[in-house]
């Protein structure tokens, strides 16, 4: 297998999908971020000074999957149909896990948009909770399912 972003002579280029087949694509990523007890239950009890902090990371990682193609150089933008964050509290982390839904019709898959949505989500619960925990911990960071296009389906194990 070969990396599809270098041509012949080495150089970055965006792949050409101008001949794939257009198909119903979906991926899911998943993320956490590991804090504090304390920390913990200020969010989860809805306590923070700044306000809704899951609420405001849901949409910062649906902001964020729509943007993806402005983050990373050599990624396609895309007609986005969903976008979906789940988040999960996690008192054995203790901390939130997070799970990116993304979906379109196109070209190309949403694997990008999908790990794009879970970090920023993550890094958003950060800059919301910094004030009371700096060593808060994000990590685990990796595509779980992917669908759609030539190469099929994908699921972590």
């Amino acid at each position: 297998m070969a990396l599809t972003h270098f041509d012949a002579e080495g150089d970055a280029h965006m792949v050409d999908v101008s001949d794939k087949a257009v198909t119903s694509r979906v991926a899911q990523a998943e993320s956490y971020i590991k804090m504090a007890p304390e920390t913990f239950e200020i969010i989860t009890e809805g306590r923070a000074k700044k306000g809704d902090v899951l609420g405001v990371a849901r949409l910062a990682g649906i902001m964020a999957a729509k943007r993806t193609a402005d983050l990373i150089p050599l990624c396609h933008p895309l007609p986005i149909t969903k976008v979906s964050i789940e988040l999960t509290p996690d008192a054995s982390l203790p901390g939130i896990r997070i799970v990116a839904t993304v979906k379109t019709t196109g070209q190309t898959g949403v694997e990008m948009e999908a790990l794009t949505a879970a970090s920023v989500t993550a890094l958003t619960i950060y800059d919301m909770s910094k004030a009371v925990d700096k060593a808060m911990e994000i990590g685990g960071t990796r595509v779980i399912l992917k669908d759609g296009g030539k190469s099929g389906r994908y699921e972590a194990t």
